[in-house]
């Protein structure tokens, strides 16, 4: 994964107990945030990644793009300042940023003004550095606007507005894959990503400050009657299906090899948990099944062989989950956010 350097050093504020939030959508299994952009503000429905750091919108003009339902962010009506000449004189303000699955976005970094929601009401305003894309390709929806990069490194928009507010932190609530298109969940920045009370466990960040992604220590995933270690996904899926009273689908050319049961309605267990260094946390079906077509609920996990693993976005549903960059700490709490 290529990632510009810091350029851009943002002045540190006095801390301030008010902190910025926004909506997240589910969005054919990843999730959009709104960020406002822009005088007069616009709103950019972008995809949320932990994976990554730079902030960016499809701009236009716009030579070689993907299909985009909601007009593009247009710089030449709505930003406040491009850093043109003034970055270098070999034009470094211009990026190319590339992700694992081969999706690119080209263009220019600005600097624009970015509106929030806050916990006291009044909305908070400030300037950030993102990238107005003119040239984007790779896996996108026609409902993505851009990329909202939550990474650790200095261009994200976490690390952007922990420099304003004092503190490198922020939360998340998703609601679960299949829930009611109407809710949402937030992220929360600063003081506002506080996640505590009962219930709340914790585990370390492993990587290094400043990295992108997070790491933390899975030792092992459990069912109520067995435990398994790191290396587990086939027993898991064997004792999945001892577990399940429903007979598992064998041929449907949709599906592949993933474990699929024929139901209306999700499963009703079993109840497992993944245990991390420290942090014992529970995944309900609605957690680990999803429907991929109507009458049918697959088992939301995979296994794989390339040394990348991943917590994805189906477990972390319905958990309010904080981490704390300047601590080095993740936080976990069972949340039940399709209730208003």
């Amino acid at each position: 994964m290529h990632r510009p350097g810091s350029f851009y050093q943002v002045p540190k504020k006095s801390y301030a107990s008010n902190g910025p939030f926004t909506r997240v959508t589910s969005n054919n299994g990843d999730y959009l945030m709104k960020l406002t952009l822009g005088t007069p503000p616009v709103d950019v429905y972008g995809l949320v990644d932990t994976d990554s750091d730079l902030v960016w919108a499809q701009c236009t003009p716009c030579q070689g793009c993907y299909k985009q339902k909601n007009p593009m962010f247009d710089p030449l009506k709505e930003c406040n300042s491009f850093f043109d000449h003034s970055c270098s004189p070999e034009k470094a303000c211009d990026y190319v940023y590339a992700y694992a699955d081969d999706s690119a976005t080209k263009g220019m970094l600005a600097k624009e003004i970015a509106t929030f929601s806050s916990t006291d009401g009044k909305p908070i305003v400030e300037s950030i550095i993102f990238g107005c894309g003119h040239n984007n390709t790779g896996v996108f929806n026609e409902n993505d606007m851009g990329l909202i990069g939550l990474g650790g490194g200095p261009l994200s928009l976490v690390s952007q507005m922990g420099n304003l507010y004092g503190s490198k932190r922020f939360s998340q609530c998703l609601v679960p894959f299949h829930a009611d298109p109407h809710t949402s969940g937030t992220i929360s920045l600063g003081e506002a990503s506080d996640v505590s009370g009962e219930g709340v466990v914790t585990t370390p960040l492993v990587s290094e400050e400043g990295q992108t992604p997070y790491l933390v220590t899975l030792e092992g995933i459990s069912t109520p009657e067995t435990y398994l270690p790191q290396e587990f996904y086939d027993r898991l899926v064997e004792e999945l299906k001892v577990q399940i009273n429903l007979p598992p689908i064998h041929v449907d050319p949709d599906l592949g090899t993933q474990l699929c049961y024929k139901s209306e309605t999700n499963l009703e267990g079993p109840i497992l948990t993944a245990h991390f260094e420290g942090a014992d946390v529970k995944l309900l079906p609605l957690q680990t099944f999803i429907p991929p077509k109507d009458g049918v609920f697959c088992f939301a996990m995979t296994g794989t062989t390339d040394g990348l693993y991943i917590f994805g976005n189906f477990a972390q549903s319905n958990v309010l989950i904080g981490f704390d960059l300047d601590k080095r700490i993740v936080f976990f709490k069972p949340t039940d956010f399709t209730k208003p």
